[in-house]
């Protein structure tokens, strides 16, 4: 079986929303990102596990072609191991990140859908 290296895609953007045009690509785009497990940091702050650098490739290429050609979007990769050293003052991670960050991390299906 296929070494897991979990790893952490976030993804930071700064989009327009001036017009009801410039609106419905914002919401949009939030769709998209919600529909394929992103979870929401802060404001225009997403992340999302992925089980190895192959799931991040074809994230990637997801995103590419469903990012607003308006505005800012970025991406950064990190180890869990990494993303697990955030540090939240205010205790406001989400359901995902808690148990992420206590090294219970649960993987439900079967080894096909891995």
């Amino acid at each position: 079986m296929k070494q897991l290296r979990f790893m952490r895609l976030i993804i930071f953007f700064d989009l327009p929303q001036k017009t009801k045009a410039d609106n419905k690509k914002y919401r949009n785009f939030i769709k998209f990102l919600k529909n394929n497990g992103y979870i929401m940091m802060q404001y225009s702050v997403y992340s999302k596990l992925c089980l190895n650098s192959s799931t991040v490739l074809t994230q990637k290429k997801l995103l590419q072609n469903n990012s607003p050609t308006d505005g800012d979007v970025r991406y950064l990769v990190i180890s869990e191991q990494q993303y697990q050293g955030i540090r939240d003052i205010n205790e406001s991670m989400t359901f995902q990140e808690k148990i992420t960050n206590e090294n219970r991390l649960l993987i439900i299906g079967g080894q096909n859908d891995i």
